[in-house]
């Protein structure tokens, strides 16, 4: 199937949140470290030097997950950890929540056009309800969904595959799925979605998703909309 072929089938767009559709400018590395000291690792140790990495490394992932893969199982800690960490997103970003330019704008055109749109988010529900309810966005997305909405968080491919049923989606292939980071591009590939594209609104680059499956890398999600729109004029004016 050519690139073609995929775009123009694309019933579903599953998009991230932080770094693809809403502004991050580095909130959530800033939510982790607050988080990782709140639950006993020193600023400046070895530890938190480690914990900072891995939790850019797995940006776009289950919180809880990274917070307990951090401290090795520990599930109490990892369970401190992430409730000092909504709390810190809370008072940062969600307090001053912000769209990526455009985003609000693409979802809006692309659902104009028949096309179903779910947000994914390594978000708790109640963070991510919270962030939502800050942009005014409740009615904007056909569908939200969190790890605990699906049962594994991203790189997994249970969200989509979760939107795909939820929205009657006969084709996996007529999914396209865009997010900032690589495991949103593994979620997307190991989903089977036709369209699986990296934006460089947020946390990885071009030389990070060089190193998972994708079918494009593309300035954001305004350029998705834009490349389904000629897609879409293309099929009607045939």
């Amino acid at each position: 199937m050519t690139d073609d072929e995929r775009r123009s089938m694309i019933e579903l767009v599953c998009l991230d949140m932080a770094g693809t559709t809403v502004a991050d400018d580095g909130t959530v590395i800033a939510a982790f470290r607050s988080a990782i000291e709140a639950a006993g690792l020193a600023d400046g140790s070895a530890e938190h030097s480690s914990a900072l990495d891995f939790a850019a490394e797995t940006m776009g992932q289950s919180k809880i997950e990274v917070f307990t893969a951090i401290f090795d199982g520990d599930a109490t800690r990892a369970a401190a950890a992430n409730t000092a960490f909504e709390a810190s997103y809370a008072e940062g970003l969600v307090a001053g929540a912000s769209a990526v330019p455009g985003a609000e704008e693409a979802i809006r055109r692309m659902r104009d056009r028949g096309t179903r749109v779910a947000l994914t988010t390594g978000f708790s529900a109640r963070t991510r309800d919270a962030l939502l309810a800050a942009l005014g966005w409740q009615e904007l997305c056909d569908l939200v969904l969190s790890p605990g909405d699906a049962g594994r968080g991203r790189p997994y491919p249970d969200m989509v595959l979760t939107a795909v049923l939820r929205l009657g989606i006969d084709d996996v292939r007529s999914v396209a799925v865009a997010g900032d980071t690589t495991s949103d591009l593994l979620a997307g590939s190991r989903a089977g979605a036709g369209i699986v594209a990296g934006v460089l609104t947020g946390a990885h680059r071009e030389t990070d998703f060089a190193t998972v499956p994708h079918t494009h890398v593309l300035p954001s999600v305004v350029e998705l909309d834009q490349l389904l729109a000629a897609d879409a004029d293309t099929r009607t004016a045939a």
